[in-house]
């Protein structure tokens, strides 16, 4: 999983017909942060209902676009899979 914050839209007149219908949003990965960029931006099918300044959480890998879109064989490498209210670090859970 990626924390992310999107920094926009992809538009396109012409695209391959597995993305008709749905939006392509802007990646930038963060550090917990949420503002120290982490790499270069990428693309993802948004499936949280996200949008231009959101943090979200992202998964980039094949398998867990298709699944999580219902799309099959379709070529989709990245998506997000939700919207992150806050981020708190701290201790982990039952340890010291």
């Amino acid at each position: 999983m990626i924390l992310a914050r999107v920094v926009g839209n992809c538009v396109s007149s012409v695209q391959h017909p597995s993305f008709d219908g749905r939006t392509v949003l802007v990646l930038q990965p963060v550090a917990t942060d949420t503002h120290t960029p982490l790499g270069g931006e990428f693309m993802a099918v948004d499936a949280a209902q996200a949008g231009p300044g959101d943090l979200v959480l992202a998964a980039r890998e094949g398998n867990t676009a298709r699944q999580v879109l219902g799309a099959g064989d379709e070529p989709l490498h990245a998506v997000v899979i939700g919207v992150v209210d806050e981020v708190h670090l701290g201790a982990p859970a039952g340890g010291a």
